[in-house]
C-alpha cells in the first residue's frame, strides 16, 4: 500500500515540494504518494485530524502554521523546541511527532553545498522572526559569532536573550551595523516577498563574503545589494529548501536521498 504524505500551508499551490519528495522517492525506490494542502487558516488542526483519520504517514508544515504546529504536537525534537516551531508531523503510535528540520537544512547547504563553514565566522542574520527562529541555534552550534539585526530591535533582543550565558549572539540595529563586516549575512526577513530590502549600511561584506536569501526563485533586491556591495558569493534558499526536506525524508521512510541531483534539476 503506498503510504501518503503532505504539505500543508496557506497558500501552498506554489510549493516545490511534491515535486522535491516524488524525486526522492523514485531515487529510493519508495512506495509513498506526497501532495500539497491548503488549509483553512483557521482549520490547520482540523486538517492535520482529517489526515490522520486518512492514514497519513506524516506532513510537512509552512507558512503561516509551524508555531500552531508546535502546539498541536504531543512530542517534540530537540530542534523543534529550540525553534519553538514545527515544519514536520510524524504521526506514529496515536502520537504526533514534531520536528523542525529548517536549521540543519540550511546549515547543511551553506557547508556542505557551498563550502562555506560557520566556525569561528562573523554571522549577521537579519530578522528575527519564525525564519530566524528556525536557524539561529544551528548557527551558533555551527561556531557562528552571530549578530542579528531586524527594524524591530525588541525582538531582536528577545531571540538574543535566548543565548544569554552563552555569549557571541548580540543584537544591533540596522544603523548600528555601519562600520562591521560579515562573513556570512543572511536574510532571513519576509523584505524578498515585497521586492524590499532592509535598511543596510554599505560596506557589510568581508572579502570571500556569502550573502544568502532564504527566498528562492529569483533575483531579489537582497542579492542585488550584495553583487554590488562586492560580495564573493551569492545564493538562494534552493538548498536549503531541499535540504530541509531530506532531513523530514529520512525521518519518515529511515533512508537519505542523495540532494545535489535534485537540487541540479529544480535550478535547471
Amino acid at each position: 500500500m503506498t503510504d501518503k504524505y503532505a504539505v500543508i500551508g496557506n497558500p501552498v499551490s506554489h510549493s516545490k515540494s511534491p515535486l522535491i519528495h516524488k524525486m526522492f522517492a523514485e531515487q529510493t525506490g519508495q512506495d509513498m504518494s506526497y501532495e500539497a494542502i491548503e488549509a483553512p487558516l483557521d482549520g490547520f488542526a482540523a486538517t492535520i485530524q482529517r489526515l490522520r483519520d486518512e492514514g497519513y504517514k506524516g506532513c510537512n508544515i509552512t507558512v503561516p502554521f509551524k508555531h500552531e504546529a508546535y502546539t498541536l504536537a504531543n512530542e517534540h525534537s530537540g530542534r523543534a523546541r529550540a525553534a519553538h516551531a514545527v515544519n514536520t508531523f510524524l504521526f506514529q503510535d496515536g502520537a504526533i511527532l514534531g520536528d523542525n528540520t529548517d536549521g540543519i537544512g540550511l546549515v547543511t547547504d551553506i557547508e556542505q553545498n557551498l563550502g562555506c563553514k560557520f566556525l569561528f565566522k562573523r554571522v549577521l542574520l537579519m530578522g528575527a522572526g519564525g525564519a530566524a527562529h528556525g536557524v539561529i541555534w544551528h548557527l551558533f552550534n555551527a561556531g557562528a559569532a552571530i549578530i542579528i539585526s531586524n527594524r524591530t530591535m525588541d525582538k531582536a533582543e528577545q531571540l538574543a536573550a535566548e543565548f544569554e550565558g552563552y555569549g557571541t549572539v548580540f543584537a544591533k540595529s540596522y544603523a548600528a551595523l555601519a562600520g562591521q563586516q560579515f562573513d556570512i549575512v543572511i536574510n532571513a526577513t519576509s523584505s524578498s516577498l515585497a521586492d524590499a530590502l532592509p535598511p543596510l549600511p554599505d560596506g557589510l561584506f568581508k572579502p570571500g563574503a556569502l550573502a544568502y536569501d532564504m527566498m528562492y526563485g529569483k533575483q531579489t533586491p537582497f542579492l542585488r545589494f550584495a553583487q554590488e556591495q562586492g560580495a564573493a558569493q551569492l545564493a538562494d534558499g534552493l538548498g536549503m529548501l531541499v535540504e530541509q526536506a531530506a532531513v523530514a525524508f529520512q525521518k519518515w521512510r529511515g533512508v537519505s536521498p542523495d540532494t545535489a541531483p535534485v537540487i541540479a534539476r529544480l535550478r535547471a
